[in-house]
């Protein structure tokens, strides 16, 4: 099986431009059930059967998986089979008959207007930690790119005079632009704060730890959550929090879906109009709150 999972990460990086981090969560997926078959005593593709995959989706739900993550395992399943089936690997699509669950959408966390400013304002010192976690948590705001593109970002991808990003997932570029708060922090950023972090040389990468390496999702985790308790903000809030943010805070303001759906860089609208939903819902809880005949 897994010569059939190398072969469709390769048909997926090829032919289809998929973007890496859905790559690489195919691959976790059906490296998963790869493990599970063979510990059933199967490692052939074409033995395996509609029963055996239905029996890995009841394991899932017997450990208590989550709908969303059985549900993206089935989906994983589904585009594997197809593949195998297209190329004439296997003969019939096991997978056809996998149905995924039903998935309770939860509205995602977003923070007010004011906590944001609050969660910005906490980098406000001079030392060149500070100065950097400003750039990024300004920059993280402005754009509502996500943590990886954040910490991918190049030298070469900024253009400070214009005011835009260039962000890189897989194949597929998108230009997002940011306001003068951003800008000014990466100036400040930029002016000997970087060059002073960068420890051997240069770095092709624009943001750095303090030992001049490129910046990791977990790094800038950990910073979040230190800036967030520091400003007294209560939710558990992740870097995917400003991207949430980011949105709902264009939409409540009137940007149009479309717009900020290229700005996301969203495959699908319907991914983006959960802001708008969340919007209509906050506008019927003032009106029931404030109306005098509610």
């Amino acid at each position: 099986m897994e010569t059939e999972i190398n072969g469709f990460i390769i048909y997926l990086h090829n032919v289809r431009k998929t973007s890496e981090n859905t790559m690489l969560s195919y691959k976790r997926d059906l490296v998963k059930v790869k493990r599970y078959l063979e510990e059933q005593g199967i490692s052939d593709v074409r033995k395996i059967t509609s029963t055996n995959l239905n029996s890995y989706v009841l394991y899932l739900e017997k450990n208590k998986f989550s709908a969303a993550t059985i549900s993206r395992n089935i989906a994983s399943l589904k585009a594997f089979y197809h593949y195998m089936y297209r190329e004439g690997i296997v003969n019939k699509d096991a997978a056809e008959g996998l149905h995924a669950p039903k998935i309770e959408k939860k509205m995602p966390e977003i923070l007010s207007a004011q906590e944001v400013v609050r969660l910005l304002e906490q980098p406000s010192g001079d030392s060149p930690k500070e100065i950097r976690d400003k750039a990024m948590l300004e920059l993280l705001y402005a754009t509502g790119i996500r943590v990886t593109e954040l910490t991918n970002l190049k030298m070469e991808d900024l253009n400070l005079q214009v005011g835009y990003i260039l962000c890189r997932d897989g194949e597929k570029e998108r230009v997002v632009p940011f306001g003068n708060e951003a800008k000014n922090a990466l100036m400040r950023y930029l002016d000997g704060t970087r060059e002073g972090m960068v420890s051997k040389g240069e770095s092709e990468y624009l943001f750095v730890n303090c030992s001049g390496q490129p910046m990791s999702r977990q790094g800038f985790w950990k910073l979040l959550k230190f800036y967030a308790k520091r400003a007294g903000i209560k939710a558990d809030i992740t870097p995917h929090t400003l991207r949430h943010c980011f949105a709902a805070h264009l939409v409540e303001n009137g940007a149009d879906l479309k717009s900020v759906q290229e700005m996301m860089g969203h495959a699908d609208i319907s991914t983006t109009q959960i802001y708008a939903n969340m919007n209509q819902k906050r506008i019927r809880e003032v009106y029931a709150r404030t109306h005098p005949r509610r």
